[in-house]
């Protein structure tokens, strides 16, 4: 395990490269991105130490599915192979625990960000069927909602 330093918008990984290890966040931040350097970029979250980024590709060996991007000078990262996973958890058994708990609360949000849509998306199929016209409401979450995803490839990754 090595720790690397990072300027200010250097690209750790870009979406669709092999998954070649995890990145714990030492210092500095990182911004995960869809569409980076493109018309539709969108910053999709924030993480600052000790947070984990990559985690993902390290266990299922898919290709990166965002691209991770420092917003700091001097964002350092440590980064932990396929190699260095066993003992990486042996020396802190604790980190195991904490990434766990990481996962849980992206799924958690994203989850939660799914059944929002689901409700918006019933709502407005309700309204129509009354025909009745959408409120400012309810127009105002499907804006919401169509800003979030409107970079988002529906058939396959972020």
């Amino acid at each position: 395990m090595d720790v690397k330093s990072f300027h200010k918008g250097a690209v750790i990984f870009k979406k669709g490269d092999p998954s070649d290890g995890m990145y714990e966040i030492q210092g500095g931040s990182i911004g995960i991105f869809s569409d980076y350097g493109g018309p539709n970029e969108k910053k999709i979250a924030y993480l600052v130490a000790p947070e984990v980024v990559g985690e993902m590709g390290l266990l299922d060996n898919a290709p990166r599915s965002a691209t991770a991007v420092a917003l700091e000078d001097g964002t350092a990262l440590l980064r932990v192979t396929e190699e260095d996973f066993n003992s990486y958890f042996e020396k802190n058994p604790a980190k195991v625990l904490h990434i766990m708990q990481q996962m849980c609360s992206r799924l958690r949000n994203t989850t939660q960000d799914y059944l929002n849509a689901c409700r918006t998306v019933y709502e407005t199929v309700q309204t129509e069927k009354a025909g009745k016209q959408k409120s400012p409401t309810l127009l105002d979450k499907i804006k919401k909602i169509c800003e979030f995803y409107k970079d988002f490839d529906f058939y396959g990754e972020v």
